[in-house]
């Protein structure tokens, strides 16, 4: 494993490569908040056992990648306000923002092509790169992610209330207990993650790093980039959109509507499967993922 601090699109983001250079790339793109960390090891172990290098980091905002210190904390209250009523929303940036990060990173590592995997956000952001950027995607894979588009089903209530519930001041440990409780009510009902594993890798997280901030500042970004439907329509490189039919964060309605927008896509629905990379679900999700990677290899 190589770890780097890699400049790029004016920005600073910490890399990891993993695998063996010069075999086919993927960049793996995480969600809301997330860190590198949180692509399990299990699933990255796959695609290099699969004979990939993968490419890992921190998007702009979280992890050890540049901090937007000076744009400070924006109200998650309002921007949700002016979304519902289909106003324009000011943000320090938005989801165009982090596709461009993306492109200018793989253009940072030397990489001229590569299969493009994103999970919540980040899929939104892969959906991105692939629409605007197709000469560096080989392939596209959008994982429990959307459209955007006004019309489709909200989060449940529960899943809402534990995504914009405040952290307690309550130390480290209170701490550990939010970000276990958020994550047992947006996971996965059919592949739960026992707890002990659940609140070491969240402990982790937290140690590495900390910035409620960027999570505001990430969350408002989606908000502000709307309704992205005419994006995916231009999307033309292979795609596979993956959904969880028990996701209560972005119900599976948003994966049809996602896989329906993109010319020649498909579309798989996981029973049991919520808003996580339960340690269950990898074997699946690399059983559909290296396929279609490997067809789009041939296709290329």
């Amino acid at each position: 494993m190589a770890v780097a601090r890699v400049s790029a699109n004016g920005l600073e983001f910490e890399v990891e490569r993993r695998g063996r250079s010069g075999s086919p790339a993927i960049l793996l793109v995480m969600g809301l908040g997330r860190q590198l960390t949180a692509w399990p090891d299990e699933f990255v172990a796959g695609l290099v056992d699969g004979g990939y290098e993968v490419l890992l980091f921190d998007n702009r905002d979280v992890g050890l990648s540049s901090k937007l210190e000076g744009a400070g904390v924006p109200s998650l209250f309002r921007a949700s306000l002016r979304a519902a009523l289909g106003l324009r929303i000011r943000s320090a940036y938005r989801l165009d923002d982090l596709c461009e990060d993306s492109s200018a990173l793989l253009a940072a590592l030397g990489v001229r092509r590569a299969h493009v995997v994103g999970v919540s956000m980040g899929g939104m952001v892969a959906q991105g790169l692939a629409a605007t950027h197709p000469g560096q995607v080989l392939s596209l894979t959008s994982i429990m992610s959307t459209s955007g588009a006004r019309g489709l089903p909200p989060a449940r209530p529960r899943a809402r209330r534990a995504l914009f519930a405040r952290p307690p001041r309550g130390g480290f440990e209170a701490l550990v207990d939010h970000y276990v409780g958020l994550f047992k009510t947006i996971g996965s009902p059919g592949f739960p993650t026992p707890e002990p594993l659940m609140r070491a890798r969240m402990a982790a997280s937290l140690t590495r790093c900390y910035y409620p901030a960027g999570v505001a500042r990430q969350m408002v970004a989606i908000l502000a980039s709307g309704d992205r439907s005419a994006l995916l329509r231009q999307i033309r490189v292979p795609t596979l959109v993956i959904h969880g039919e028990d996701d209560p964060l972005v119900p599976v309605a948003c994966g049809v509507d996602t896989a329906r927008k993109i010319a020649g896509a498909r579309l798989v629905r996981i029973p049991g499967m919520g808003h996580d990379l339960a340690p269950g679900l990898i074997p699946i999700l690399l059983g559909e993922i290296l396929p279609h990677l490997k067809a789009s290899d041939r296709a290329a």
